[in-house]
């Protein structure tokens, strides 16, 4: 949650910032900070840094805004529902879960604890479908790795 609550404050957006408010400040935000007018080595390279992290910023604010989400929530219900869990684990707050279906999502704001009682539930699959699906914020990681 840290990393949504920094790329917002970064872009200057809140939490119901539309993709083409997102678009639009983005694209202002890349006019101002672009490498390629800065003759400065040295801010040249601070430039350089400052865009890297506002392009990252993002496509992840992209990937989690409630339009993108919408679009593409039948997907979601249909793994969701239908696939058991292959694999997942928690790094940072972000709970990572793999279907048997190839299908990937990321889950923001994931406490310890809840993880834990996944790990010990009897069907980790049932378990999330009750307290993990519907409750946290997420976005697909399948279509991050198939992207890059």
């Amino acid at each position: 949650m840290k990393k949504i609550v920094e790329y917002r404050a970064l872009l200057g957006v809140t939490k119901e910032a539309t993709l083409k408010e997102l678009k639009t400040i983005y694209r202002n935000s890349m006019k101002e900070t672009h490498p390629d007018l800065i003759a400065d080595a040295e801010e040249r390279a601070v430039a350089e840094a400052k865009s890297t992290l506002t392009i990252e910023a993002y496509h992840f604010l992209v990937s989690i805004a409630p339009e993108t989400i919408e679009k593409t929530k039948a997907e979601y219900l249909k793994t969701t529902t239908t696939s058991n869990i292959a694999d997942f684990y928690l790094e940072n707050g972000v709970l990572y879960v793999h279907f048997l279906d190839g299908n990937s999502f990321e889950y923001f704001g994931v406490p310890k604890q809840t993880y834990i009682k996944m790990i010990n539930a009897e069907s980790p699959s049932r378990f999330a479908r009750r307290h993990i699906y519907n409750e946290f914020l997420y976005r697909s990681a399948s279509k991050l790795v198939s992207a890059e």
